[in-house]
């Protein structure tokens, strides 16, 4: 059974690793459009309007909210359907493997905040986006690590992972709680109303995806048009996903789901997203620009509060001997991936376009600066510190 979970999280972290990879080459990629003869077709691409009309019921937004509302609501899909198997039989089930990544998952989410609202507390539109340096982007992270070869041990991907989760968990209260907007009570109860059918189909042991694929289309559009972020439709689909099998010799259809998911969500929708979003044009920024409280704000958040809120709280934890280190990690080892959780990419992005997109100030721009100049920065220091601190390891340092 060990080898079973062994051979499991080797092929979710080569995959998560891969997915990196392929997030980087397409925010390059989206950069590079943007700050060429080409970017007059790349904002006409994203601003294309696309409609969708059933009867009285009609969905009409631009290319890039259906990538962010639509496409995105796929990963927290996939997110949830993680997060629960972790929960139930994974590494998060054990509570000794919990404390740690909770622990640093708490302080990486607000350190980055506090510091980030230091600078914009005084502006209300600029404060709205205090929760874009608190994220980690858990594909980029692996991605960054996966260049660091075999000296990498298990243990300190695990614990990364499960930070990342924790982290995740984090966003989607925070989604859920601080950016909704314009309620619609009539559209929230047709969305709470899903929730009891998808409790039936749980315990009866329905092991089929159309009944719950229909559902979940259901409570999207509801959620969609209830002010509540459509993309929770996914996280709650996913917790009444069932994951133990009718019979002995049937798959789980939450194993099975997930499996088919990853490569659709690592190769196709993040990658996606990160195009779509990350396009800046740096023709004529002026200084005032790039160091506006925003960016300045973000990339701080995410290169200074990460390190001192993982690393601070974890270490303190340790001392106070609430919890030990996982065999094969130490302090240098411990720092090094505290930077790297500064990799916000995705989520931060995700969160930024959720804080500004409808306010009447334009700030994605110094949003997305500070993003890329935060999780760049932390990228190098985390793999730096790595190399160096896996490198004692082997000589026994």
């Amino acid at each position: 059974m060990n080898a079973i979970n062994d051979s499991a999280i080797s092929k979710f972290l080569k995959l998560e690793s891969a997915s990196g990879i392929i997030l980087m080459a397409m925010a390059v990629l989206a950069m590079i459009i943007a700050n060429s003869s080409g970017s007059s077709y790349y904002n006409l691409l994203l601003d294309t309007p696309v409609e969708v009309k059933i009867g009285n019921l009609e969905i009409a937004k631009p290319l890039l909210l259906w990538i962010n509302d639509g496409l995105m609501a796929l990963f927290f899909f996939l997110v949830g359907l993680e997060l629960k198997r972790e929960l139930v039989e994974g590494e998060l089930s054990n509570p000794k493997n919990i404390v740690l990544p909770a622990i640093g998952a708490i302080g990486g989410m607000a350190f980055p905040a506090m510091i980030y609202l230091y600078f914009n507390h005084s502006d209300p539109v600029s404060a709205a986006g205090w929760a874009i340096p608190a994220a980690t982007d858990i594909a980029f992270a692996l991605g960054v690590l996966s260049l660091l070869g075999s000296r990498v041990p298990v243990s300190l991907k695990v614990f990364l992972t499960s930070l990342a989760i924790f982290d995740d968990i984090g966003a989607i209260v925070i989604i859920a709680i601080f950016y909704t907007s314009k309620l619609s009570l009539t559209s929230l109860m047709f969305a709470a109303a899903c929730l009891p059918i998808l409790y039936v189909l749980n315990r009866k042991g329905v092991d089929s995806r159309s009944p719950y694929m229909f559902i979940g289309l259901l409570m999207w559009v509801s959620m969609l048009k209830s002010g509540v972020h459509a993309t929770l439709a996914g996280v709650l689909l996913a917790l009444f996903i069932p994951i133990h099998p009718k019979g002995e010799n049937q798959p789980s259809l939450l194993k099975t789901w997930e499996h088919d998911l990853h490569f659709l969500v690592a190769f196709i929708v993040l990658p996606v997203f990160a195009f779509a979003n990350a396009g800046i044009d740096l023709r004529g920024v002026s200084s005032d620009v790039l160091f506006h409280d925003v960016p300045v704000g973000v990339a701080l958040g995410l290169i200074i509060g990460k390190q001192v809120g993982i690393f601070g709280l974890c270490g303190l934890a340790i001392k106070l001997g609430l919890t030990a280190f996982p065999k094969g990690i130490n302090w240098g080892t411990l720092y090094g991936v505290s930077a790297l959780c500064g990799i916000g990419f995705t989520m931060s992005l995700f969160v930024g376009s959720l804080a500004f997109e409808e306010t009447e100030v334009n700030l994605l721009f110094d949003e997305r600066l500070g993003i890329i100049v935060g999780s760049l920065i932390s990228g190098v220091i985390g793999f730096v510190t790595l190399n160096y601190a896996l490198k004692n390891n082997e000589k026994g340092g």
